[in-house]
This record gives C-alpha cells, sequence and structure tokens, in this order.
C-alpha cells in the first residue's frame, strides 16, 4: 500500500483535507476581484452554494479564526450571507468600491488603532 492510498481511508487526513481546502477558499473570499468573478459567473445566486456560504461561517469561531491571513476574508463570508451584497458584487462599480475601501483600511490601520491620514507611512 502506498501512502496515497493510505490517506484515501484515513478519516483524520481526509479531514485536514478538506479543512486546508475550505481555508484556501475562504481565504480567497477576501479578493473582490474574485467576488467579482463568482458574481459574474452566476455561482453567488445558486442555493447550494449559498448554503456552503452560511455552513463556511464556522471560520469565524475562534478555534478556526485563528488560522485566517486576510481578516477581510471573514468580513466578506459575512457580507456574502446577505443577497443584496452578492447582487452589488455583479458591478464593477461595487468591485472597485469595495477594493477601494478594503485599500483605505490597510492604509490607514496599524495594529488594530486608526492611524491619522497624515502621518506619514514608516518606510
Amino acid at each position: 500500500m502506498d501512502a496515497a492510498s493510505g490517506s484515501e481511508s484515513d478519516p483524520k487526513a481526509i479531514n485536514r483535507a478538506r479543512f486546508e481546502l475550505e481555508l484556501e477558499f475562504v481565504q480567497a473570499l477576501a479578493n473582490p476581484y474574485y467576488l467579482h468573478s463568482l458574481a459574474q459567473q452566476n455561482i453567488l445566486d445558486q442555493p447550494a452554494f449559498i448554503n456552503y456560504l452560511e455552513y463556511l461561517l464556522y471560520f469565524k469561531e475562534k478555534d478556526y479564526a485563528r488560522f485566517i491571513h486576510y481578516p477581510h476574508a471573514l468580513h466578506h463570508l459575512e457580507l456574502l450571507q446577505h443577497a443584496q451584497f452578492r447582487t452589488e458584487m455583479r458591478q464593477d462599480e461595487f468591485r472597485d468600491f469595495l477594493h477601494q475601501k478594503q485599500f483605505d483600511h490597510w492604509r490607514t490601520n496599524r495594529n488594530g488603532t486608526k492611524v491619522d491620514e497624515e502621518t506619514p507611512a514608516l518606510p
């Protein structure tokens, strides 16, 4: 038996692979251009996909959120629970608005505190 076929029947390995796949997907939700692409393909309208997004809310729990590297992913996951947000993601202007808001947040926040807009960034 080789390693690949052994891991196919190992529940722990199966669960780990599933968790890693779901984590990678949730982190991709931090990208407004990816969300826009999903909306353009009407994926965000599919009931099964909407149910999957609801299922993924477990990542907001402390034990799972610690694995998230891009906090906007959790924010977008929450927004995706709303039909209006999913509909607006189809629009180029909304995608650009979301991207700008995300950029402004990264630009003006350091360690969870708002930085004065006039303070120059450190090199």
